[in-house]
């Protein structure tokens, strides 16, 4: 038996990267998976994959910046699949995601914001209901270092992702009593397969999204963690060793 046998998933953001890797991932251990993104030909490509390997899966488009896309979305996969079980929130713009301090306008800022925290805050509501049904309803959000170490030339990117995990650890206090778990991930990798040299951490490398980053994800999305909830786990090669707990 697969490890999310019988859950129905959501994984926003999942037309490439880390996102892709964590929607195949749970096909491959059981789940149904709705694959959101905004790039028709990326959601056929990962759909494509999970149902050549036998998985489930189907294609959502959604711009994550607009509210409205964001209920129509999740009503489409509740009504195709009957609940939702987990929530993985990951999508951002990475044409937006630079700027120093002077130089930052609010346009880029706000841009960060509207596919950060104010997109994963839509997903986490519209998917709320469903997960307070379910028996083990889980959320997972994608976060950064970028804002905890305060990395150079990352200032609207790492302030948006500062107040995914603060969203993280207000909504894993008030969805508890609803049996939800909410986490938080902050991973080190090469999301686009880029060749950038590694960031420094023990292994001198930057995380794999498939054999690095998503199985730490699948972890939370299973029964494993159920006693798991308001923390960030950071798959980083030791780069932040205990700096965001």
């Amino acid at each position: 038996m697969g490890r999310l046998d019988g859950k129905i998933a959501i994984v926003a953001g999942a037309g490439r990267g880390i996102g892709r890797a964590t929607a195949k991932l749970f096909a491959a251990e059981g789940a149904k998976v709705a694959v959101l993104s905004l790039t028709p030909t990326n959601i056929d490509a990962v759909v494509a994959d999970i149902e050549a390997k036998g998985g489930t899966a189907i294609g959502v488009q959604c711009d994550l910046s607009d509210g409205e896309q964001i209920k129509a979305a999740v009503a489409k996969v509740v009504a195709a699949w009957g609940g939702i079980d987990i929530l993985v929130n990951n999508a951002f713009d990475p044409s937006a995601a630079l700027s120093s301090v002077l130089d930052l306008s609010v346009e880029t800022l706000q841009r960060n914001f509207d596919m950060g925290p104010i997109a994963y805050l839509r997903m986490m509501q519209a998917a709320y209901p469903h997960l307070k049904v379910s028996p083990a309803g889980r959320i997972i959000n994608l976060g950064s270092a970028g804002g905890l170490l305060g990395m150079v030339g990352y200032a609207p990117y790492g302030m948006a992702k500062e107040a995914v995990r603060a969203l993280t650890r207000v909504a894993a206090r008030e969805w508890g009593a609803d049996g939800i778990t909410v986490n938080n991930v902050m991973p080190i990798a090469d999301t686009f397969g880029s060749d950038r040299p590694p960031l420094p951490n023990v292994f001198n490398r930057n995380g794999s999204p498939e054999q690095d980053i998503a199985p730490v994800i699948l972890f939370l999305a299973t029964k494993d963690a159920q006693f798991i909830t308001g923390y960030s786990l950071t798959p980083d090669g030791g780069m932040i060793i205990d700096g965001a707990r």
